[in-house]
């Protein structure tokens, strides 16, 4: 069993949760669970640690990041099997998290000795000459970090590295169900000099939880997950500063004028089956232009087909498992009302009878009425819908139609297009010639409408972390 760690401790509890390999049913290994003692515990000495935080100077905090870093690359292969195991995710999926959470802490480090404020002159008026305003950048306190067991690495670190960057203290409560690779970061976090009371991982259920919303010494809270949890927990968090990332049903609009068809479907099957699909920024909705919509249909439906299901342990692998049976339960129940309302199935809907795993075929439907489920909420599975447009415009209305705006693709080879997209389209990204699950560490990342609120992306999340303070200074 592992302990949790609490403000530099690791902390037996005396209950304990176990974590379930998604493919096989077996239990990986179990942690112990945090209570109202353990949180309260933790939340004291992350108030308490900001003076020591204080002391330490840009360089010694962007040392600290980078010993976590070098740390993460040297047990690069440990992590990679661990998320594989916790998460279902195959391989090369879990070998590339790893990879990018390597690269989250490098931006970093950078960011770290490049927080700057600014000095001018206050005389815009005969009321203010002879003043002079500075401004500087404060660590805005304590930062409470809910993660989700989708990529439970590198969305972690999304919020534990910005927060290390500018000074604050973190105390992050990881997915019941992917626990294991949060507990192994603190690891390299108590290693690197970073003071031990300002970082702590607290596995614990929803009610426990809870006080890492509302409690009042938290001053920023950054939540990703679910639309119905995340608005629940700003709506309960009070007076603190709140930063939502809550997925959506991504769009992908393909112009008529295609030249590269091995990119555009090597692309899409990547964007909408990586990861099972379980991916914010997933591929859920595609949107054709009519003349090419049977050539399309046909080369996708081939690659998909060629999708290896199974156990994500395997090199071979290259679609894993749902996280669990409910949701792959889930998954089926609203195919079948897609189909039952008169959707077409161009492929797969077939559960794969592999060990106890919650493997679903990669499905691809047709003719779905947009009142569905499959596309109107996030499916966040396996599932992508195709519908026939007759023009750009068209396309980018019913890209819009959605309670969701987090990124959408565009493949097109006009300017015009590309700009047009970005001018209507309702999202926090445009990702031009390429599906909208792209994303790089360093860029800013959220959603309008029911994805979310802020950025991330480390430079980005830092600005929500950061409060501005001025002096106003009077020669005499």
């Amino acid at each position: 069993m592992k302990k949790a760690y609490v403000a530099g401790e690791w902390v037996e509890t005396g209950q304990e949760m176990a974590v379930i390999n998604p493919f096989s049913g077996e239990v990986v290994d179990s942690v112990a669970v945090c209570g109202p003692a353990e949180i309260d515990q933790a939340l004291s000495q992350a108030v308490a640690s900001q003076a020591a935080i204080r002391r330490l100077a840009p360089y010694q905090r962007a040392m600290a990041l980078a010993r976590v870093r070098d740390g993460i690359e040297a047990q690069k292969e440990q992590f990679v099997r661990t998320l594989s195991q916790e998460n279902g995710k195959t391989l090369a999926e879990s070998r590339l998290e790893v990879t990018r959470s390597i690269a989250t802490f490098d931006i970093a480090v950078g960011e770290a000795t490049r927080i700057q404020g600014e000095a001018y002159d206050l005389g815009i008026n005969a009321l203010a000459v002879g003043r002079q305003a500075l401004v500087r950048r404060h660590p805005i306190g304590v930062v409470s970090a809910i993660a989700p067991f989708n990529f439970p690495m590198n969305l972690a670190i999304h919020k534990i590295a910005p927060a290390m960057a500018c000074g604050c203290p973190v105390v992050l409560k990881p997915a019941s169900k992917t626990p294991l690779t949060a507990l192994m970061l603190a690891e390299l976090i108590q290693e690197s000099g970073w003071p031990l009371g300002a970082f702590s991982v607290l596995p614990c259920d929803r009610v426990a939880g809870q006080l890492l919303v509302t409690d009042e010494r938290i001053k920023l809270l950054s939540f990703t997950g679910s639309p119905e949890v995340g608005w629940k927990m700003k709506r309960e968090a009070g007076k603190k500063k709140v930063v939502l990332e809550l997925g959506g049903n991504a769009g992908l609009i393909v112009d008529r004028d295609v030249r590269d068809w091995d990119w555009l479907i090597a692309r899409a099957v990547m964007g909408a089956f990586y990861q099972c699909g379980q991916v914010c920024i997933s591929v859920q909705r595609i949107f054709l232009h009519q003349d090419i919509v049977g050539e399309f249909r046909a080369r996708f439906k081939a690659a998909t087909e060629a999708l290896r299901s199974g156990d994500p342990l395997d090199a071979q692998t290259t679609l894993g498992p749902v996280i669990d049976r409910a949701n792959r339960e889930r998954l089926q129940s609203w195919i079948q009302e897609a189909l039952d309302q008169g959707a077409e199935l161009v492929s797969g809907n077939t559960v794969i009878p592999m060990g106890q795993g919650n493997n679903l075929t990669a499905t691809i439907l047709e003719e779905v009425h947009p009142g569905c489920r499959v596309t109107a909420d996030e499916a966040f599975g396996p599932v992508v819908t195709l519908t026939s447009v007759e023009s750009m415009e068209e396309a980018f209305q019913r890209a819009n139609d959605s309670r969701f705006g987090l990124q959408c693709g565009i493949f097109t080879n006009d300017f015009d297009t590309v700009m047009r997209a970005f001018d209507v389209l309702e999202v926090g990204g445009v990702i031009h010639n390429d599906v909208p699950s792209f994303r790089v560490d360093s860029m800013p990342y959220g959603g309008v409408k029911d994805s979310g609120l802020g950025r991330e992306g480390v430079k980005y999340a830092m600005d929500d972390m950061l409060e501005n303070r001025v002096l106003v200074y009077r020669s005499l």
